[in-house]
């Protein structure tokens, strides 16, 4: 963080943006301007994560200038730990940022890196999330395996999207108990960086009931690299098509596995603006 955004953060407040994807919860911070250089340390983004002392998100992301793209972003998870990506988040941006800018397509870099975005019509917004990762040192495994039948009991896929995923394929997601099975996979030996777990149910042709435990932010509502990462991992196994729906606890995604990447799409919402106050942010930093 540069000294002169701290000065003015602790002098000032920091202005921040709410938004969601289908109930996956962000708080957005544009660091483009006066605000430039800014980081926010992991002790400051777990403060605004609390949902009852802070503001509360899933994850938080910063708006960065980029020379060679229309903007560079930058994610937190609720745990302080960093995030190489978030569909969600990068759908609710672009979004924000194609109507700032009033077009229709538009270049996010993230650490994937270059992620191309567009409106889809009808209050959707559609991003391309790249070409998945499957070679097990790059997702990364801990060791070489099958990544399409992990040695894990349930035989799920290894896929990375930026970030590893773990995808199961069950008859019920329903009777999962997700707040025990997904950490306990999380934190799996195999998976030296944390992965997300996704369980999944095929419900019909081409479409997917999904639920979703989150690295360094637990049960969400929605994911969007996850629903693409079950997307990829319910048509390697040959369960679906390369087009699905997905139906999350949180609402509808769209995912393509198209020959240049992975395409998602679904509605965003911007909630609100607000300011988070010096006291705040004094507090939280010491």
């Amino acid at each position: 963080m540069t000294d002169t955004a701290l000065s003015q953060i602790r002098a000032t407040g920091l202005p921040f943006m709410k938004m969601h994807g289908l109930g996956n919860d962000f708080v957005v911070i544009d660091t483009r301007g006066p605000l430039a250089g800014l980081a926010i340390p992991p002790a400051l983004a777990l403060a605004i994560a609390d949902r009852r002392k802070g503001i509360g998100f899933d994850q938080l992301a910063l708006i960065a200038e980029d020379d060679q793209a229309d903007a560079h972003l930058t994610f937190l998870n609720a745990d302080g730990s960093g995030s190489a990506t978030c569909g969600n988040a990068t759908r609710c941006i672009a979004a924000h940022l194609l109507a700032e800018r009033g077009t229709d397509r538009l270049r996010l870099r993230t650490e994937r890196g270059l992620l191309a975005a567009e409106r889809g019509g009808a209050g959707i917004t559609r991003v391309n999330m790249g070409a998945p990762i499957l070679d097990w040192a790059q997702i990364p495994l801990a060791e070489p395996v099958d990544v399409d039948a992990l040695p894990i009991p349930g035989a799920p896929l290894a896929t990375s999207m930026g970030n590893p995923h773990c995808t199961f394929f069950v008859d019920d997601v329903a009777a999962v108990d997700l707040d025990r099975f997904g950490p306990a996979h999380e934190h799996h030996p195999l998976f030296p960086q944390r992965t997300n777990v996704q369980v999944a149910q095929i419900t019909g042709p081409d479409r997917i009931r999904m639920r979703v435990w989150e690295r360094g932010a637990g049960v969400t509502l929605a994911s969007g690299s996850s629903s693409c990462a079950t997307a990829v991992a319910a048509a390697r196994r040959g369960l679906t098509g390369r087009r699905v729906t997905l139906d999350l606890d949180g609402g509808t995604l769209v995912v393509d596995w198209r020959d240049d990447g992975v395409w998602m799409e679904g509605p965003t919402a911007h909630v609100c603006d607000g300011v988070i106050t010096p006291a705040f942010i004094a507090e939280a930093l010491g």
